[in-house]
């Protein structure tokens, strides 16, 4: 039997299905499409026997203009049965088409390949996946790994990038000030505080006078900060201060 009979489509998820306009004319049948498709769409499933196809079958008009019509999708199950409820030579050849189909898509070779094709496709996401999270990983990793908060000098050489860079962007963007004028101590906006940074304790010096406390950036910080101004081209983190 010649295997071109009807073409037989496979979806992502592994299930044969067979174009009901391409059954339509391999049954050579004089009734309208759409009145042939109203006699039996009732009889199945929507859904599991079959699924809409809209829009999915081009054709040339007059004119040369090509024009899309709607089709569906069918199970080769609700193929054969169709076939079958037709009554003719043609609808019984096709049947038994069907019947073949079936059987070699169910043989034990077939099914191990498509299990074989099932895992090799899980690998492949999988690893997918971890080249996906693996730079999410070693950025991570690069601030985390010390577990200290660390002050804008440090933070800077971490990030590859100049001190007075790092202090610009931060101040511009309002996440820190600076005290007391240009020379002024760095100090953090309050509501960035513990998350973004930390305040060393402030004390009295040597000769009596009590010092502001010294700013750190945490470990989190300087992760948000790289993400979200040295580095916008990194893989997504959920960075939200």
């Amino acid at each position: 039997m010649n295997n071109e009979l009807i073409s037989i489509q496979t979806n992502e998820q592994g299930e044969q299905r067979v174009s009901a306009r391409e059954l339509h004319k391999a049954l050579g049948l004089k009734k309208h499409f759409a009145d042939w498709w109203k006699q039996y769409k009732d009889m199945f499933v929507d859904g599991s026997n079959f699924m809409d196809a809209p829009q999915s079958v081009p054709i040339k008009n007059g004119n040369g203009r090509i024009q899309y019509l709607d089709d569906y999708l069918l199970s080769v199950d609700m193929a054969k049965h169709i076939s079958m409820m037709t009554k003719t030579e043609r609808g019984n050849q096709i049947r038994d088409y069907f019947i073949q189909i079936e059987k070699q898509w169910n043989s034990p070779e077939l099914m191990m390949a498509r299990s074989l094709q099932y895992a090799n496709n899980k690998l492949i996401g999988y690893e997918s996946k971890i080249a996906e999270l693996t730079p999410k990983a070693e950025l991570h990793d690069k601030f985390i790994a010390t577990g200290e908060s660390i002050g804008v000098r440090e933070a800077s050489k971490e990030m590859g990038i100049k001190q007075n860079d790092l202090v610009d962007i931060l101040m511009n963007h309002k996440y820190i000030y600076r005290e007391q004028g240009r020379n002024g101590k760095l100090q953090p906006y309050k509501k960035y505080v513990p998350k973004l940074f930390v305040l060393k304790s402030g004390g009295v010096g040597e000769n009596g006078i009590e010092f502001t406390p010294r700013m750190r950036i945490t470990p989190y910080g300087r992760e948000y900060f790289y993400k979200k101004f040295v580095n916008p081209e990194q893989t997504e983190l959920d960075m939200e201060a």
